[in-house]
């Protein structure tokens, strides 16, 4: 019995401590209010169907293409994701994110292309990785759908810079 209690008088003063030293612009938070903060932060499930798909601007892509966003920036996270299918021959303009953009490829095949590389095929269960500031751009084949789900943080409000549209010579390497 003393062990148990004693045990229980070692977690006790450990939350303690940890709550002591955690600080905020005010001063100390107390360990009582630390644990009651984290408990009250609820889980959210966004059901499949709720989100309404919509579709992608011509100013930022060529052909059909529609965008469902899946989830938002929810702080302190800066992430955000949606889910993109283009129909084929469509594709996204050049672009680039601040803070670099995940894709992984659900359906279909496609092709990226970072500037001044190769064009890429992606196929269904590929992950693309495109670091901070690369100018790219991505989207169908010229005889396949393409579906990604793409996953990217945000700088200064903003999770991608737009720039121009990628011609018909660069999409066909002509």
């Amino acid at each position: 019995m003393k062990i148990k209690l004693f045990a229980a008088s070692v977690v006790m003063l450990s939350l303690f401590a940890v709550a002591s030293a955690q600080k905020t612009r005010e001063g100390i938070i107390p360990a009582a209010i630390v644990i009651v903060q984290n408990r009250s932060q609820q889980m959210t499930i966004t059901r499949s169907g709720s989100r309404m798909p919509s579709r992608g601007s011509e100013a930022n892509f060529t052909g059909n293409v529609s965008v469902e966003p899946l989830f938002p920036v929810n702080s302190p996270s800066r992430t955000s994701g949606g889910s993109v299918t283009f129909e084929p021959g469509a594709r996204s303009a050049w672009h680039t994110h601040p803070l670099g953009q995940t894709l992984i490829v659900t359906v279909g095949t496609g092709w990226v292309q970072q500037e001044g590389g190769e064009k890429q095929e992606i196929r269904q269960g590929d992950v693309v990785w495109t670091p901070p500031g690369v100018k790219h751009w991505h989207g169908a084949t010229t005889t396949s759908r393409l579906t990604h789900i793409a996953i990217q943080e945000t700088l200064d409000g903003k999770n991608v810079e737009w720039m121009e549209k990628v011609s018909d010579e660069q999409y066909n390497d002509r």
